[in-house]
C-alpha cells in the first residue's frame, strides 16, 4: 500500500547497503526483546516497552541504533556515541559489521531501564498544591 508507515516499508525504501543493515538491527531487537512493540514514530522505527526505548535510523552515509536512556547504559563494549544528558547511539557505516553481542547487550539494558524507570518521554509532574510545604 502506497504511503504505508511500517518498519518493513521503511526498510524497503532503502535500496542500498542501509536496508539490510536496518533489517539486521530490527531483527536483533526482535530477538533480544520479542515483547517490544515496533512502529514508525518520528519518521523512524521505534521500539517500546513502557515507553520508547530504542530507535533505528538510516542516514545518507550511516545507520544508527539509539537508546533513549543511553547515558545510563553500561558501555562495556565502548561503542556508544553521544554526549547529551539522555540518549546514546551506535553508528554503522557501509562495510562495517554490526557488533551483535554489544548491540544485544545495549538492547537488553535499554529494556531493563524502561521497565524499572518507566517511560523516558514522560516528565515528572510539577508539584500540586498538596505537595508544596505550607509555612506557618
Amino acid at each position: 500500500m502506497a504511503g504505508e508507515k511500517t518498519i518493513d516499508a521503511y526498510i524497503e525504501k532503502l535500496e542500498d547497503w542501509r536496508g539490510p543493515t536496518v533489517r539486521e538491527l530490527v531483527e536483533l531487537v526482535q530477538r533480544a526483546a520479542p515483547e517490544a512493540r515496533g512502529s514508525i514514530k518520528w519518521a523512524q522505527p521505534v521500539f517500546e516497552i513502557n515507553g520508547p526505548c530504542i530507535w533505528i535510523r538510516a542516514y545518507p552515509r550511516a545507520v544508527s541504533i539509539g537508546f533513549w536512556r543511553g547515558a545510563e547504559i553500561r558501555d562495556e563494549h565502548a561503542h556508544l556515541q553521544g554526549e547529551g544528558q539522555r540518549m546514546r547511539h551506535v553508528t554503522v557505516r557501509e562495510g562495517e559489521a554490526v557488533d551483535e553481542g554489544a548491540v544485544t547487550a545495549y538492547i537488553r539494558q535499554a529494556i531493563a531501564l524502561n521497565e524499572a524507570k518507566g517511560d523516558p518521554t514522560r516528565r515528572k509532574p510539577l508539584p500540586g498544591p498538596s505537595d508544596v510545604p505550607q509555612g506557618k
